[in-house]
């Protein structure tokens, strides 16, 4: 199952590496400063960025130990759950979403689409779904749906951090700092531990209240690797209210940002790491000549499909 170049396993046509293209912007140029996108958002239009690398390791294991079934779990409009579903549909995997909270018909976008790829969908109320990895609830659920693959929520464990860590040694070109956005930390966990020595990466927490992000970096690197890697840490200042949250002036660097430069970045992830990136080199936090990879981790849009290209960016 392993992935490669251009790879294509049933129906799942994997771009790998994803490509490197580098964003002229003179608020960059000004601090003699480049910026590079590292677009993992064109992996697959189904499996996007992180989605993929989180899942890789983890599809081998659970096909190298004979499941036939994965179980995840996710907020109504998770593009984890989505991910997973797709995943499930092109590598011949049975799968079972566990959503937080009550079921609403009709199914929003992301559900429905999960649902189109065979997913089953299962509910936990508020209350249970904080216990979600719990051995007793975890027993109800083999109860129900008999033995299973166990993804934790957002795909973030030892496997997926494997997946992560790959990301930098796709760079050829050389860089003084990576970037991307933190939900789980997984990913940041993971690109961390793939640094070389005068290497930084840097998260920037999509989480109102964040700050509990850097024991998870450190507890999953533990879990992969034994031990802290990688020099990281974590901006808690551009979440924008909180995880999903709007304000105006987040959608209006995201309408600006789409026409200067044509990428339109998902609000949720990626324009919050964007804006911080942004604000940081704009008040001098990064030296000139510093070269910055920003990595581009899922589509803009949450609905079922791509809404434009197959392609397209966020």
């Amino acid at each position: 199952m392993a992935a490669t170049e251009r790879g294509r396993i049933r129906d799942a046509t994997l771009r790998l590496p994803s490509p490197v293209e580098e964003l002229v912007d003179s608020r960059f140029a000004d601090r003699s400063v480049r910026l590079l996108l590292k677009r993992d958002d064109l992996i697959n239009p189904e499996i996007p960025g992180n989605k993929w690398r989180k899942l890789k390791y983890n599809l081998e294991a659970a096909q190298r130990d004979g499941h036939e079934t994965l179980l995840t779990f996710g907020g109504a409009y998770s593009n984890h759950i989505r991910a997973t579903s797709a995943a499930g549909h092109y590598f011949g995997f049975r799968t079972i979403g566990v959503i937080r909270g009550e079921p609403h018909e009709p199914l929003n976008p992301v559900l429905a689409y999960a649902v189109e790829q065979g997913m089953t969908l299962a509910y936990l109320d508020r209350t249970t779904y904080r216990r979600k990895h719990e051995s007793d609830v975890v027993q109800r659920l083999h109860d129900e749906f008999g033995e299973f693959y166990l993804l934790p929520e957002g795909g973030s464990n030892a496997l997926a951090l494997r997946g992560c860590a790959e990301i930098p040694a796709e760079i050829t070109e050389h860089f003084t700092a990576i970037c991307c956005p933190v939900g789980t930390g997984g990913t940041l966990a993971g690109v961390a531990a793939g640094l070389q020595t005068g290497q930084e990466a840097i998260g920037f927490s999509v989480l109102k209240g964040g700050r509990f992000l850097g024991d998870e970096v450190r507890e999953l690197q533990e879990q992969a690797y034994g031990r802290e890697r990688g020099r990281w840490r974590i901006e808690l200042d551009y979440h924008f209210g909180g995880y999903a949250k709007q304000k105006p002036g987040l959608t209006a660097f995201i309408d600006d940002f789409a026409d200067q430069h044509g990428l339109q970045l998902d609000r949720v992830y990626g324009a919050k790491m964007m804006y911080g990136i942004l604000d940081l080199v704009e008040r001098g936090r990064f030296a000139e000549g510093s070269v910055i990879v920003a990595i581009i981790t899922g589509v803009a849009d949450n609905g079922a499909r791509p809404s434009c290209c197959p392609w397209r960016t966020g």
